[in-house]
């Protein structure tokens, strides 16, 4: 398999990860509003999204002091590829 694939399926794995990408999926958020939404603290969720933008699902916007997240194109790919097997 490639790479890039490896790398979002390890991304993916983690239920916390997922938690966080489908906090996003609704539209772009403030990594300051995650850690209360996903109930973890505010490093980990920085570890978190760094693991999520290495592996290329999502995208970030700096506004100031706030880092602000979106899914990235690869990232909507896989959530309408995890859908159809719903």
């Amino acid at each position: 398999m490639k790479k890039a694939i490896l790398n979002a399926l390890r991304a993916l794995a983690d239920p916390t990860r997922l938690s966080i990408l489908m906090r996003i999926r609704q539209g772009e958020m403030c990594a300051c509003e995650l850690p209360k939404k996903v109930r973890v603290s505010q490093p980990a969720v920085s570890q978190h999204l760094s693991v999520l933008f290495s592996a290329g699902l999502v995208k970030l916007r700096i506004d100031g002091r706030r880092r602000l997240y979106r899914l990235s194109v690869r990232g909507r790919r896989i959530f309408a590829n995890l859908e159809r097997w719903e």
